[in-house]
Order: C-alpha cells, then sequence, then structure tokens
C-alpha cells in the first residue's frame, strides 16, 4: 500500500485576510458567508444592512431569520474580546428588538463566555445569545478557508425547563418531545445534514421546522404524534394552486422515487404531502434510528419539492 502524503495544518492571522473590521464585515455580508455562519448555528440569516445606526453607534450587521423574521444583530471583533463590545451588543439589541445576539472575535475571554452564558440562562426564551470565535485554516498553500467555532450558545433545553417550572406550561410529554427535537438537532450538526435545521418552539416542541423551501410560507417540517405513534415528515406548500399543480404533474413520479407511502392533504392555504414511519418516543434507544430516517428523508424531500417549484414558478 502506498503511503498517503499528508499536508501540514496551519491557522493563519486574521489580520493577514483583513487589515480591519469594516472589512470582514463586508465580507461576512455576502450571502455565502452568510449562509456558514446560519449552517453553524442553526438559523437561517438574512442581511438586511450593514452598519445599521443604533443611536450615535452602528451595529456591523442587521439581518433576519429568514423563516420567522426575527432580527438578527453580528457584532464583529478580530482581537480578543473586551467589555466595549460586549456592552455594545446589548445596546444593539435593545435598539433594534433583536432576538439573536451574535458577537463574532478572534478570541472569547473567558469572563465574557461567562457573561453570555449568564444571559442565556436568565433570559427568556426568545432571546439568544452567541459567542463565536472565528478563525482561518489552510492546508500547505491552500486556499485559505474560515472556521466558526461556538463558544457559547442558547440552551434551549434549561430555558423551556425554567419556564415550564414557572408556569406549569409544559406536560411530562412535552418536555420529552423537546429532548428529541434538540437532540436530533444535534445529530444533524455531528452527521453534516445538509440543510439548515430551526430551533423547536418551546410553546409546540413537537412540530419542528427542518428547513425553508424557496416560496413564501413553505417549509420541511418534523412533527411528532405520541398519540397514534408517528413520527412524519412532510413538505408543506402555502399556497393551494401551488400544491395542487405540484401533486398533478408530480404525485406518480415522487412516490415511484421515495418508494415510501405518502400523505396528501389540502388545507385552508396550502397543502401537506410526506411520509411517516413507527414511532414510540419512549424508546430512546431508538431515538438515533429516528433521526437517520428524519435527516435522510427530509434532505431529499427538500432536493425534490425545491426543484419541482423552481420549476413551476419561474
Amino acid at each position: 500500500m502506498e503511503n498517503l502524503k499528508l499536508g501540514k495544518l496551519k491557522e493563519v492571522e486574521l489580520r493577514k485576510k483583513w487589515k480591519h473590521e469594516n472589512e470582514f464585515t463586508k465580507w461576512l455580508a455576502e450571502k455565502d458567508n452568510l449562509d456558514l455562519l446560519s449552517e453553524e448555528i442553526g438559523i437561517d440569516i438574512k442581511l438586511i444592512k450593514t452598519e445599521a445606526d443604533v443611536g450615535d453607534f452602528s451595529v456591523d450587521i442587521l439581518a433576519e431569520e429568514e423563516n420567522t423574521g426575527k432580527k438578527v444583530i453580528i457584532e464583529n471583533w478580530l482581537e480578543r474580546t473586551n467589555h466595549d463590545h460586549l456592552g455594545k451588543i446589548i445596546t444593539y439589541a435593545s435598539g433594534h428588538d433583536a432576538e439573536y445576539i451574535i458577537l463574532l472575535a478572534k478570541q472569547i475571554k473567558e469572563e465574557h463566555r461567562q457573561a453570555i452564558d449568564w444571559l442565556n440562562n436568565h433570559t427568556d426564551e426568545n432571546i439568544n445569545f452567541f459567542a463565536i470565535k472565528i478563525e482561518l485554516w489552510q492546508i500547505e498553500n491552500s486556499f485559505i478557508a474560515p472556521k466558526f467555532d461556538i463558544i457559547s450558545k442558547p440552551n434551549d433545553w434549561f430555558k423551556t425547563l425554567k419556564k415550564a417550572t414557572n408556569s406549569g406550561e409544559l406536560s411530562k410529554i412535552a418536555l420529552k418531545e423537546l429532548e428529541f427535537t434538540n437532540r436530533f438537532k444535534e445529530y444533524g450538526r455531528e452527521n453534516k445534514i445538509s440543510i439548515t435545521l430551526y430551533s423547536p418552539a418551546p410553546a409546540a416542541p413537537a412540530y419542528y421546522t427542518v428547513t425553508s423551501l424557496p416560496y413564501k410560507n413553505s417549509w420541511i417540517a418534523m412533527k411528532m404524534n405520541t398519540r397514534e405513534n408517528r413520527l412524519s415528515i412532510d413538505a408543506r406548500i402555502g399556497d393551494i394552486n401551488l400544491f395542487n399543480e405540484i401533486k398533478e404533474k408530480y404525485q406518480k413520479s415522487i412516490e415511484d422515487k421515495f418508494k415510501e407511502k405518502f400523505y396528501w392533504s389540502v388545507h385552508n392555504v396550502g397543502g401537506t404531502v410526506g411520509s411517516f414511519i413507527d414511532f414510540d418516543i419512549d424508546r430512546q434507544e431508538n431515538w438515533e434510528k429516528y433521526f437517520s430516517w428524519a435527516k435522510d428523508f427530509s434532505e431529499k424531500l427538500y432536493k425534490e419539492f425545491s426543484e419541482y417549484i423552481k420549476k413551476l414558478i419561474n
């Protein structure tokens, strides 16, 4: 067996790529680069503007979560974090009523990581803070590649438990559903799922938006039905005419290609199509099997329905 020659991985100084923070801001604001960040943190970020004013100051990037319209602010710093930038993100968040607050830096100091953790644990489930380390890496003389390393992130499970304890809002089964969806998100990241996973809504954890489809009010969703012991993945199309056209033209080819038993249903504003497997949420030893099916099927469903939608609306 021939020896396989391996290259040497080396870290590249950030200032070699970006001399000033505004250069980094312009780079990050490009769609492909925001998509990299979106994949890392699990929300679909859409740019609104750079250098968005807040009184006498301006936040580097003002964006929104594409599926919900929730505001996102991003503040970057190509050095170690300091108290100044930590204070700024609070000001920017309040000025733009942001629900996702992201601090990007060369290095996140330990006291600032602790501060972000504290904020996540002492704010409600609508407010989400991230502290992320930005790195550049290169193999020999290859292209330089960015890497986002999450140092602190929201703890959805902690927040939901706190809310449930305070209000009695969530039942035991709802808490288990939320645990399932959060662990599915972790499984997707570890297994390099090719589509965006959105966090479950604590008010309805049995529903989970996997990713948006390229049409308004349309997405791929996961649903747990613990009474009928079903786990389903479906495409939800927010236009009844588009849904009917997809069904008329592609139903047979979809069902032949997938080899799954599909359901097709029409509702007031659109339609839903998908499939399901037998599911017992109490059998945690089977969760990975459920995760594997949900990942594979949602990726295939997204690919197929994205193509059909683009054909029909263009």
